[in-house]
């Protein structure tokens, strides 16, 4: 179903696409385990709705949104007696004003956002390239405070001479005033912009949802399909058929691997793992005879050249069959969550 575009102007936004927005802005994971605790099933669709049509949203408007959220979150934590006076009073009467003054400054450290986190969303190879006229030293400092496995990423694609360079000063690295870091990072981010800036539309969408509901629990994600189906079934169908892609077959235990084999004929297979990866395909015969195994890779090889599209629509047949065969309980599709552990 094409999408349509949507560049909304943040003061004649609703609360369900503010909601929406952050929730894509928080990323599927904490999207999910906030849709789960949303009780209004009314709520959930129309806020589910607005994740699948929400495409591009200005950054502006995002920080607008996000200190909207902070700001009542913020009241509502005064309102129940919280915040930073209140830990001080508490902290005071139980360890004395010395502890407590330490213990509030360590915590209050740790909610500082760290330094340089724009460029955690930048891409790595992208971010190596610009880094190589850097200074080494403005360069550790960078990785230092980035995710470890991002700035592992940034780190192999610089020459292997800056990369000793940068690890020698990262390992030999001391405090930084905060104040000079505070202006190196302004500085940076002014400089390096045009890399780190992010592209909303992308994270929005059908796909955006599809990601978020294959993180939430079986029941939410069941609640959120139906009311699509009815509301919307052409929407509903785009977002299932992201739900479960042909790569994800690795994810299914041996039992349900040898059911889906034996609603699926050989010749089809043989054609569905013609661009399939070598980890799907060990997974496939790995629960097969090894006749069986051997027939398929004589259909594979005398079948020779075929065109990305057959391979493509024989997969989207064989996800379907595995949908079906979910959709009976005669298999099940894990999603890391708990209900799907058998005892």
């Amino acid at each position: 179903m094409a999408q349509k575009d949507r560049t909304i102007d943040v003061g004649t936004m609703t609360n369900a696409q503010k909601v929406a927005a952050l929730l894509i802005l928080l990323g599927p994971e904490a999207a999910s385990e906030i849709l789960k605790n949303i009780s209004d099933e009314d709520e959930i669709e129309h806020i589910t709705l607005e994740i699948a049509a929400l495409h591009k949203v200005p950054q502006a408007h995002l920080e607008v949104i996000l200190e909207e959220f902070h700001s009542l979150f913020q009241a509502s934590g005064l309102m129940a007696q919280g915040g930073v006076n209140y830990a001080r009073q508490l902290l005071e009467s139980t360890y004395g004003d010395k502890k407590a003054s330490a213990i509030l400054d360590k915590m209050m450290a740790s909610l500082q956002s760290t330094p340089f986190q724009f460029f955690n969303e930048a891409d790595p190879s992208q971010l190596a390239t610009s880094f190589q006229s850097e200074n080494p030293q403005l360069v550790s400092l960078v990785l230092a405070y980035l995710r470890p496995e991002k700035a592992a990423a940034v780190l192999n694609n610089l020459p292997s001479k800056m990369q000793a360079a940068i690890a020698s000063r990262i390992s030999n690295m001391d405090r930084t005033n905060p104040e000079v870091l505070a202006e190196v990072e302004r500085i940076l981010e002014n400089k390096f912009s045009s890399i780190v800036s992010q592209d909303f539309s992308k994270a929005g969408g059908i796909e955006s949802l599809a990601d978020i509901l294959n993180r939430a629990d079986r029941t939410t994600e069941k609640a959120i399909m139906e009311s699509l189906e009815e509301t919307d079934p052409e929407l509903a169908e785009n977002v299932r058929e992201l739900m479960f892609v042909f790569e994800d077959l690795v994810q299914l235990d041996d039992r349900a691997i040898q059911r889906m084999l034996r609603e699926v004929e050989t010749k089809d297979l043989a054609l569905a793992l013609k661009g399939a990866n070598e980890e799907v395909k060990e997974k496939i015969f790995k629960n097969m005879s090894e006749r069986a195994g051997n027939m398929l890779k004589d259909d594979m090889e005398y079948m020779g050249p075929v065109r990305a599209k057959d391979v493509q629509e024989m997969q989207t047949k064989i996800v379907g069959i595995i949908r079906a065969l979910e959709s009976t309980g005669e298999i099940i599709i894990s999603r890391g969550d708990e209900e799907d552990l058998l005892f």
